[in-house]
């Protein structure tokens, strides 16, 4: 897995976290290929973390 797809993953998976963890929770739509749709607060520092492990090589 190149690093592209590994940080492309870490985001997806996060945003996806926290549109079903967060309240309010974000919309997110990840229905369109190589596209998001997210309409809401995210927390940034939690996306920050999430891209700073998988630069890491972190889980």
């Amino acid at each position: 897995m190149d690093l592209n797809t590994t940080v492309r993953d870490a985001i997806l998976a996060e945003l996806t976290r926290q549109a079903e963890a967060e309240d309010p929770a974000p919309t997110v739509d990840l229905s369109e290929p190589g596209y998001a749709r997210i309409a809401g607060r995210i927390d940034i520092e939690a996306l920050i973390m999430v891209v700073a492990g998988a630069l890491a090589g972190g889980p």
